[in-house]
């Protein structure tokens, strides 16, 4: 069981969190948002949060809300990973999102540093967001597939492929398990795969994902299309309560059947007041 938190980030920084809420510095601004693990009570006071913040995310609904700005900042503006060279553009969305899930850094590295000496490694990039991974592995030098049921998102993900300096990935506005299915019709393998699937979503045509009712499914298509003689799986599950032994009995039957090296663990951002963030859990397969 391993826990891992970006260690080379230098232009994100989790500053406090607490009280359902956290303080985070992207780049040169400083976000007040919803999170729904910190449980805990804040470290910093509340005037010591707002005197730090540029802006603050006052949700309206579950799904939506409000930016409250304290200080002058832009609707947009973008931050740099270094070790990958990479460059993502963020935005304050009407869903509390910036456009970046920081914790997820972790992955990238992994993904970069295993595709970097594979030239025609195939990678596919499943519930894909913005394109953390995406561009991570186009800068490894892979043949990058992104699908993601939001034609904005893939879009979005688009521009941080050019600010990046990279060209070329496959872009699918789709439903991941509908994809997943009509990949193993067609026989494809990729030697990368990861997946973030939500707890609750929605694919383009209204097809419906929850988390605990689709994952059995989506993950016997996924290990039908990795390459069995060499691979790189990560499977994320970001929800409450979800333990790391659920990746794990999902994926264990493929490694012990084809001599996979099979870890977990859980993802966390660790804050300068002293907390740990839990993000959710993962579990990878490696050959």
């Amino acid at each position: 069981m391993q826990l891992l938190t970006p260690t080379n980030f230098t232009d994100y920084e989790l500053i406090d969190c607490g009280d359902f809420e956290k303080l985070e510095r992207f780049g040169k601004y400083i976000t007040i948002r919803p999170e729904p693990q910190a449980v805990w009570s804040k470290i910093y006071s509340n005037a010591d949060w707002e005197k730090q913040a540029h802006v603050k995310f006052v949700p309206r609904s579950s799904s939506s809300g409000d930016w409250k700005k304290f200080k002058q900042m832009p609707d947009q503006w973008t931050i740099n990973y270094t070790p990958l060279n990479l460059v993502f553009r963020l935005g304050l969305t009407s869903f509390k999102h910036v456009g970046i899930f920081p914790e997820q850094s972790v992955n990238w590295d992994k993904i970069h540093s295993f595709l970097k000496d594979k030239p025609k490694a195939k990678f596919l990039n499943l519930f894909a967001y913005t394109g953390g991974a995406s561009i991570a592995a186009k800068a490894a030098g892979a043949d990058v597939t992104h699908v993601d049921s939001i034609k904005q998102v893939v879009t979005w993900a688009n521009e941080n492929m050019k600010n990046s300096n990279l060209d070329n990935i496959r872009w699918l506005v789709d439903d991941a398990l509908k994809f997943v299915n009509k990949e193993v019709r067609r026989g494809n393998f990729y030697q990368g795969i990861i997946l973030d699937p939500p707890a609750f979503g929605h694919g383009p045509n209204g097809e419906k994902w929850k988390l605990e009712d689709n994952i059995s499914e989506m993950m016997a298509g996924v290990l039908q299309i990795l390459d069995p003689k060499e691979h790189l799986l990560i499977l994320n599950a970001y929800s409450l309560g979800f333990s790391a032994l659920v990746p794990e009995n999902l994926l264990r039957p493929f490694a012990q059947k084809n001599m996979s090296e099979l870890e977990i663990g859980e993802l966390y951002l660790n804050a300068k007041s002293g907390i740990k963030l839990p993000l959710g859990v993962w579990g990878s397969l490696k050959k």
